[in-house]
């Protein structure tokens, strides 16, 4: 059985057929529900929303409930980010 959508609050996406290629979409944000709604569902700071299309062929966003499950137990354990490389160094024969 599929786990109830939870849809995203104050948040709206909507693709124009008219834009250029590059432009997927705009997302509306209705402050005071979107704020409300991120309280309500954050995890670690974070907020995670899918953009979906309807069968209708509308877009909504809906709230994603995905939750990993880690090797040997739980998924707070995945181990932590390898540090970023050092910036390159600059070099002078670059044009710009």
């Amino acid at each position: 059985m599929a786990e109830e959508k939870i849809f995203a609050d104050g948040f709206s996406f909507k693709r124009n057929e008219n834009a250029p290629d590059f432009v997927v979409g705009r997302v509306s944000i209705k402050i005071e529900d979107a704020v409300a709604f991120m309280k309500q569902h954050e995890k670690n700071g974070w907020v995670n929303l899918d953009v979906k299309q309807a069968r209708s062929g509308s877009y909504y966003i809906e709230l994603d409930t995905f939750e990993p499950k880690g090797r040997g137990g739980d998924a707070k354990s995945k181990p932590s980010k390898a540090p970023a490389p050092a910036p390159a160094e600059e070099d002078d024969d670059i044009p710009f």
